[in-house]
């Protein structure tokens, strides 16, 4: 059974009175949570593609164009106040600036304070501190460098290191972290992705962990989903996407990170070649059609389905068209299926 899932769902800004542009952000995209197997999932792509859309989305902070996000078979619009509360609790956030979550008038306390007097995690205050203190270890940081302190007086890396520390003491069933560690020097992404590693392997909390980031989404997460102008160009394994990338807009982001190599130059977007160039378009055509060196006809004709590559991915490239076509429905119940074999 489902406990998240997002099918078909289609995100456009602008249209409006005042605004007439009009900018898909997220096409046709579909994800599955299982209730019985978490997952770590992580998607990624470059400012634009749409990432944080789909974070907003699954939070229900905005609502799709068209499409559902459904909570256990339920549309989060149709939700109840119980239905409503019990999303709220199990299915939590972490963001890319921590200090936009923070009131400035109150101390770091209160941030850890408040969900555990909403939902009732503590008979009182010596078991609502020690709580507290639990989860502020868990993240690395120390109770007396850390709580009587007001937001400005902590550092980014200890400001995010809490908002993970208040996702510890809710136990969420999903955790969205939107970019959690881009704000953050090099020596605290471990220990932020460790507690989020730790919240997965111990406590069986589904990750979708959104970033730019190749590396750390190699590191930590099961399955990976490239996006890029909102739609969904190749997803699966995260070793074989990484190892062996498939679309071409997969191989620019793997070829762009630089290597510990002084001796060899860094290509950057490069590794692709030049742009296709200026061809003419028709009203749908493939959204990478512009940068891609292996451009043909037929991609700026049709836009490309998923297809799918052996039992563990699916790119969205005509170069594979003699494989079998997959939905985004299909893909997004291949992925939940492998996972909750794998588990």
């Amino acid at each position: 059974m489902s406990l998240l899932e997002a099918r078909r769902v289609r995100k456009v800004f602008g249209g409006g009175l005042w605004r007439r542009a009009r900018v898909v952000a997220l096409e046709n995209f579909s994800l599955v949570f299982d209730e019985d197997a978490p997952s770590f999932t992580a998607v990624v792509g470059e400012s634009g593609s749409g990432k944080s859309t789909l974070a907003r989305l699954l939070l229900g902070l905005i609502e799709p164009t068209s499409g559902e996000v459904r909570f256990r078979g339920i549309p989060l619009r149709s939700l109840d106040r119980a239905g409503r509360r019990c999303f709220l609790r199990e299915v939590q956030a972490v963001f890319q600036d921590p200090y936009e979550a923070y009131n400035p008038f109150y101390k770091v306390d209160h941030v850890l304070e408040l969900p555990i007097r909403n939902f009732g995690l503590a008979r009182d205050r010596r078991t609502a501190r020690a709580l507290i203190e639990e989860a502020l270890a868990g993240v690395g940081l120390r109770v007396e460098e850390t709580l009587g302190r007001y937001p400005h007086q902590l550092s980014g890396g200890q400001r995010q290191r809490i908002m993970v520390a208040r996702a510890l003491l809710l136990r969420p069933r999903i955790l969205i972290a939107d970019e959690p560690v881009s704000m953050v020097d090099a020596s605290l992404r471990a220990t932020i992705l460790r507690s989020l590693l730790d919240l997965h392997r111990d406590h069986g909390v589904s990750v979708l962990y959104i970033t730019h980031d190749l590396t750390t989404a190699y590191q930590v997460s099961h399955d990976i989903v490239v996006l890029y102008r909102g739609g969904v160009v190749e997803a699966g394994r995260v070793e074989a996407v990484v190892r062996e990338p498939a679309h071409p807009y997969t191989r620019l982001l793997v070829g762009s990170i630089p290597l510990p190599r002084p001796d060899r130059p860094w290509r950057g977007e490069r590794v692709l070649g030049q742009p296709a160039g200026l061809l003419p378009l028709g009203p749908r055509f493939c959204q990478f059609l512009d940068r891609c060196p292996f451009a043909m006809p037929i991609c700026q004709q049709e836009v490309p389905p998923l297809f799918q590559l052996g039992s563990e991915r699916a790119v969205a490239c005509f170069l594979y068209r003699d494989q079998p076509v997959l939905s985004n429905d299909d893909l997004a119940d291949l992925l939940c299926k492998r996972t909750a074999t794998s588990n």
